[in-house]
């Protein structure tokens, strides 16, 4: 018996702007115009005699019956793909990865370069911004973030949790200083949005934590770093991104104090983990960067 099937470009646009909540978004997952989603959508809704979509003054939302029949199709077509995946020598595909800036540039990108000689059919599509919080509604596969504190509150993978330490250009000061009280002679910067100078200079004594000047927040994390590598500052940063700085002498540790803060966790979309060369580089990057998951302890602290 013939089944009675919908178009499947119509399918899937249908599925892509469910999940998304957005027919720009479905556009770009798809690499189709919106126009072509839009006329996709209503021709589907026209075949089923039903509602899909309802207008919002921002966006879409799915009306009862568009939210039942993405339930059932989503499932589906993560079936094919996944089966699909599985008949392959070779993991396949591009990979839509969206990073934190300054990970991106001073640890992710350098190593790319060895996954990409290693999986050549997979492409690494890399976006660079700091402000995706639900990779759901998001055109991405897989996010890295950076969480001050705490746990992300969706699955989530920890990639780095390295330790912080003062920074600065060999230019600016001779590293390392004998007293921290020597660091209040210059402009203190931070690559994160948290009384982290506070801390460390808690940590490391001899300063009234009353002395120490609140770095004002006015620069992003990799606004800061640039400016400590310039010589305008010194930077409280974690060791995997001054990692490469410091091997090529642009920068150099003020002080063997440190203290951990947080981590970067590697996120995945809903369904992401079923395809396989999603499933190829989260075990790479994990592999990959071990190293940077270290608990060390006062006499044992990692070098950067």
């Amino acid at each position: 018996m013939a089944r009675n099937l919908p178009p499947l470009n119509a399918l899937r646009a249908f599925e892509a702007a469910g999940r998304h909540q957005s027919f720009s978004r479905a556009a770009k997952e798809l690499g189709v115009s919106h126009s072509s989603i839009s006329r996709h959508v209503r021709g589907l809704e026209h075949r089923l005699k039903a509602h899909l979509f309802r207008d919002l003054p921002r966006g879409l939302e799915l009306t009862r019956d568009g939210a039942a029949y993405l339930s059932h199709l989503t499932p589906v077509f993560d079936a094919i793909a996944e089966a699909s995946d599985a008949l392959q020598e070779r993991p396949a595909g591009v990979i839509i990865l969206n990073c934190e800036p300054v990970f991106a540039v001073k640890w992710l990108i350098p190593a790319l370069g060895a996954f990409n000689s290693r999986h050549p059919d997979i492409e690494i599509r890399l976006e660079a911004s700091s402000d995706l919080a639900d990779v759901t509604r998001y055109a991405t596969d897989m996010a890295i973030r950076f969480f001050n504190s705490g746990v992300p509150d969706r699955p989530a993978t920890l990639i780095s949790d390295t330790w912080v330490y003062p920074y600065a250009s060999p230019k600016l000061i001779p590293c390392p200083l004998k007293s921290p009280a020597q660091l209040l002679n210059y402009r203190l910067l931070k690559d994160r949005n948290s009384d982290t100078w506070g801390r460390w200079f808690q940590m490391a004594g001899g300063v009234d934590p009353n002395d120490v000047p609140a770095p004002p927040w006015r620069m992003n994390a990799n606004l800061a770093l640039e400016t400590a590598l310039n010589g305008q500052g010194v930077i409280l940063c974690s060791s995997e991104v001054t990692a490469r700085d410091v091997a090529a002498g642009n920068l150099a540790r003020c002080f063997d104090i440190g203290f951990q803060e947080g981590g970067y966790y590697l996120l995945l979309a809903d369904g992401a983990s079923r395809r396989k060369a999603v499933r190829v580089f989260q075990d790479w990057i994990l592999e990959n960067s071990k190293t940077l998951r270290t608990t060390p302890g006062p006499d044992n602290q990692p070098s950067g």
